[in-house]
């Protein structure tokens, strides 16, 4: 396995660099048309506003684009992430500021701004079995069930699982997409048995002349080698993150187990002994007897 270091200033994901560039805009409006059954055919009509400065884990948001009236925040996940809708309700308030300033609003005027819809959408390809679509609200977030419904603020995200072989109506209305998620099953395919640089070129070889990706992959090999080592890394140090907690909360468990068992000890202790006084002078108090007991074991 190589030992080449996360770089933490290369900060796309292989999502983004297939539909989120403007070379690309053609893929993110197939996207854009199979997510909400719509046939827009004009990739011009798409204005790409990822937000660059926003950054999470080394990441910055995957995919923010305008369509229309809707403002599309699309967000790859390869690690199940139930706080998704946090992320994108802190993504979606960059976004609106960002749109704000741009056209020049004045939030404090008596005048009505007029804001896109925001589509909140995350796809998701971990080895957690998920249905093929799930909605994710914020409100699961919330620690107390019975006051959910009075929460000021509602978010849902909408995610997909588009995992090979899952999926398949929204496969088949986006060709890019089924044939990415063709390209990361080969990648794991061949993570079995050699590193992830090798699995890439492997992966690369296999794919089809007909895929219409494989041109631009092919053409950026050395940018997608780069992507998937990255992400490969940052999904082997979260793992890792995550064996270390378990492992510090285990051992912090025999520490507490061991602290618990000696102070239940001592209480034992200390009953007997006191019994023990009790017993050598009739009139001694109970509370007597145990203060008498705690200076003798000091």
């Amino acid at each position: 396995m190589s030992d080449t270091r996360i770089n933490t200033e290369h900060k796309d994901r292989l999502f983004s660099f297939i539909f989120g560039k403007e070379k690309n805009k053609k893929w993110t409006l197939a996207l854009y048309n199979a997510v909400n059954h719509s046939d827009h055919n004009n990739p011009d009509d798409i204005e790409i506003n990822t937000i660059e400065d926003y950054l999470y884990m080394g990441m910055k948001n995957d995919v923010s684009f305008l369509i229309h009236s809707s403002l599309n925040l699309y967000e790859h996940q390869s690690t199940y992430n139930p706080n998704m809708p946090m992320r994108q309700l802190i993504y979606l308030s960059q976004a609106y500021d960002k749109y704000i300033k741009k056209n020049k609003y004045n939030l404090y005027g008596g005048k009505k701004i007029e804001v896109p819809i925001p589509k909140l959408v995350t796809f998701y390809n971990g080895l957690k079995d998920t249905e093929d679509e799930t909605d994710l609200y914020l409100s699961d977030l919330f620690p107390d069930d019975r006051n959910k419904d009075d929460a000021d603020v509602s978010v849902r995200v909408h995610m997909f699982n588009i995992n090979y072989g899952r999926n398949k109506e929204l496969m088949d209305a986006c060709k890019p997409l089924s044939e990415y998620a063709w390209f990361i099953e080969r990648i794991r395919y061949y993570c079995r048995s050699m590193d992830i640089e090798k699995s890439v070129e492997h992966a690369m070889a296999d794919m089809p002349d007909t895929f219409s990706i494989k041109e631009y992959l092919i053409a950026n090999r050395s940018e997608v080698q780069m992507i998937c080592l990255t992400e490969y890394n940052e999904a082997e140090t979260m793992n890792m993150f995550k064996e270390e907690g378990r492992l510090e909360g285990l051992e912090a468990g025999r520490r507490e187990g061991i602290e618990t068992g000696r102070r239940e000890n001592r209480q034992e202790d200390l009953r007997k002994l006191a019994s023990h006084l009790m017993s050598r002078d009739p009139d001694l108090s109970a509370d007597e007897a145990m203060k008498q007991a705690q200076e003798i074991l000091q």
